[in-house]
């Protein structure tokens, strides 16, 4: 099925978009099936891949260790007190912080590494076909030496993990025959972020990422989170994770990306991971300076990274609704998820088939 247009609808807090006569290649428990399917599969494919050991994570973390992440620094962790605790705790946003510090005291060794589901809630998301307070994803992480900090050593752990989204397409694809084949190129293209825009100066970075896309079918943004040369950033990260300010060897800054592949569904770009190299102490002081929040480094994860007691490590989050919602070419997360939507979106769903969790 091809859909050849789409109709945009907007409410007040929040959007849908429908593919024109839109009806699901699997009922709902085809659906349930299918999900099992792509998560035990995926999760299996990405461990060997990247020598990932399973482990447990909190859904909960003490406000003053310093290990929630933030994310672009807008968004507010849901927080709460908890008895006899004097700590505030929140609601985890990501585990970026914390899959580096669990690396360091359970004892990984240089390219071992961990994975975990991460279940976080987000409430300050604007809900649409893709985003949903409640977010779920593989969260992993891997130790690396010093001298892997670099573009080619990013572009090859990058490579391994698109060849196991390409495996688990053509595995989906194979086991559910109502599916539409496989659309994965069988490369991924790269390019810089300050690249694109030069490519497509007189674009925001959303429409650019939706030509590059468009036209190559699967990218690798690099260098998300510094200033480009028009002043703004591409997009939007934390200062105390992922490592977008050092100078790389291709001349542009940035050590972090995101994978983004084109959704034949939706007729768009379409995230489903963001990854890079971590800051070291120098990335983490400089970092925080640029964004103005210099007074994290009194904090317990900040400061362990200052006096190097946290090995250099490479890590990102790939999502779990975002990867089934691609792979069984659903038109909004809802259809795998099951999470919280305004009355708006639900009736609006309903009308044009999209029956959401």
């Amino acid at each position: 099925m091809q859909h050849e247009t789409l109709e945009r609808i907007h409410f007040s807090n929040g959007k849908l978009t429908v593919p024109d006569d839109y009806a699901s290649f699997l009922d709902l428990r085809e659906t349930q099936d299918a999900i099992e399917v792509i998560k035990e599969s995926f999760q299996n494919r990405l461990a060997r891949a990247l020598n990932l050991t399973r482990v447990s994570a909190p859904l909960v973390v003490s406000s003053a260790t310093g290990v929630n992440d933030h994310l672009n620094g807008v968004e507010q962790p849901v927080s709460f007190a908890v008895a006899d605790v004097t700590e505030p705790v929140e609601v985890i946003q990501s585990l970026a912080k914390w899959k580096r510090v669990a690396l360091a005291d359970y004892g990984f060794r240089e390219d071992e590494g961990l994975y975990t589901d991460m279940n976080a809630l987000r409430p300050d998301e604007h809900i649409d076909n893709l985003h949903s307070i409640y977010v779920d994803q593989w969260d992993w992480e891997r130790i690396i030496s010093a001298e892997d900090r670099t573009v080619q050593f990013l572009q090859a752990v990058v490579e391994k993990i698109y060849q196991a989204i390409r495996e688990i397409e053509l595995e989906i694809c194979e086991q559910y025959p109502r599916l539409p084949g496989p659309g994965l190129p069988e490369r991924i293209t790269w390019i810089h972020s300050e690249a694109l825009r030069e490519r497509f100066p007189d674009y925001t970075p959303q429409q650019r990422e939706h030509l590059i896309c468009e036209e190559n079918g699967a990218v690798f943004i690099i260098g998300i989170g510094d200033e480009l040369e028009d002043g703004e950033p591409h997009d939007l990260r934390a200062a105390d994770y992922d490592d977008w300010s050092s100078e790389n060897e291709a001349g542009y800054r940035g050590l972090n990306g995101d994978i983004v592949v084109w959704n034949p569904m939706l007729k768009g770009a379409f995230e489903l991971s963001s990854m890079g190299i971590r800051v070291d102490r120098e990335a983490l002081i400089r970092q925080l300076a640029i964004r103005g929040e210099p007074d994290k480094l009194h904090l317990p994860f900040h400061q362990r990274i200052v006096a190097d007691e946290l090995p250099p490590t490479i890590g990102g989050g790939i999502g779990q609704s975002r990867l089934c919602m691609f792979l069984l070419r659903k038109a909004h997360i809802g259809e795998v998820q099951s999470s919280i939507w305004h009355d708006e979106m639900k009736k609006a769903c309903e009308v044009h088939n999209i029956f959401l969790l």
